[in-house]
């Protein structure tokens, strides 16, 4: 997977816009970053397409700012020169194909059969868009025509929504996915940046997926942490389990034995995608101890890892559902 295919995968969702005035082009992309989406593929559907990715990209360099719904060379080279960082068509046209790759950008084109698939691998892809991906049979069409071409990804866009994201997004030959669920055009025309910052933020804790798995308690010895558990077992009923290393009342607290990780102790958040919310922390500006990473022995992927700082005197880590 080439640099900005993971950036891609990195984010996992990306916002599909289609904008009517380019003066909505950077409170728009600000929204989008407040929400925790930095990214977004705007349409060349309009007449301002290319002026509004060159405000983006010259207010927010940092964002991945792509072009859609690139169908001829000269939007090619107009997506270029407005600073597009990735073109995206609804069909695979392979004049346009090969003249973008050319260029040296990268271009995931429409497919929605193995006939388009094949015609995307004679032009060297290893990344292309599903589309229309639910009216072309969504994810079972998707797993069915992915089958027998190896190492090929996707990006499905067209029908995708906060519903049925996380069903595209489990499925491990999905880069990314792209969606305009939060970016509703009434909204963009209404100016209402806050709603979709919120709708981002949403979008974000679906994909995601984090919630508390249990706090680990420090202790300095085992009949310390003996006392503890039985006080929560008396209080709540909570059964106890005993490992090597603690004992654990229910499922939310484990009693160290010792000292574990953290001054105090640490606490365990269950996410969807550790690689994904590892990249969505780091945007957001903290950092992760990465001689703690643990790997997935089958897909390659981090399933377990620390942030580098303490909060509160606990060690926090990330593990995956």
């Amino acid at each position: 997977m080439n640099e900005m295919m993971k950036e891609l995968y990195s984010i996992g969702l990306i916002p599909v816009i289609k904008i009517e005035n380019a003066d909505d082009a950077v409170p728009l992309a600000k929204a989008l970053i407040d929400g925790g989406l930095p990214a977004a593929e705007i349409t060349f559907r309009t007449k301002c397409a290319a002026e509004a990715i060159k405000n983006i990209t010259e207010a927010y360099p940092e964002m991945l700012v792509g072009a859609g719904t690139v169908l001829t060379t000269e939007q090619v080279d107009a997506a270029i020169a407005a600073g597009s960082k990735f073109l995206v068509s609804p069909g695979l046209n392979p004049k346009v194909t090969a003249y973008a790759l050319s260029k040296g950008i990268p271009m995931l084109p429409g497919c929605s059969n193995p006939s388009d698939i094949e015609a995307a691998l004679e032009l060297g892809l290893t990344t292309v868009k599903f589309f229309p991906a639910e009216a072309a049979g969504g994810l079972k069409m998707l797993k069915a025509m992915a089958a027998p071409y190896g190492q090929l990804t996707f990006m499905p866009t067209g029908g995708i929504n906060a519903d049925n994201l996380l069903d595209y997004l489990k499925f491990n030959k999905i880069v990314a996915c792209g969606g305009s669920f939060m970016v509703n055009e009434d909204l963009i025309k209404a100016k209402d940046w806050d709603a979709i910052t919120a709708l981002t933020k949403n979008a974000v804790k679906k994909m995601l997926g984090l919630e508390f798995v249990h706090m680990g308690i420090n202790n300095d010895n085992p009949e310390e942490a003996e006392r503890g558990a039985k006080l929560f077992e008396l209080m709540f009923g909570m059964p106890l389990r005993t490992t090597s290393k603690s004992i654990f009342a229910g499922d939310a607290f484990e009693f160290m034995m010792g000292k574990g990780p953290g001054k105090c102790g640490h606490i365990a958040i269950r996410t969807l995608f550790v690689d994904r919310a590892m990249a969505y922390f780091k945007r957001m500006g903290f950092e992760f101890d990465e001689a703690s990473v643990t790997y997935d022995d089958k897909t390659g992927k981090p399933k377990f890892v620390y942030f580098k700082d303490e909060i509160c005197g606990f060690a926090i880590h990330l593990v995956q559902k």
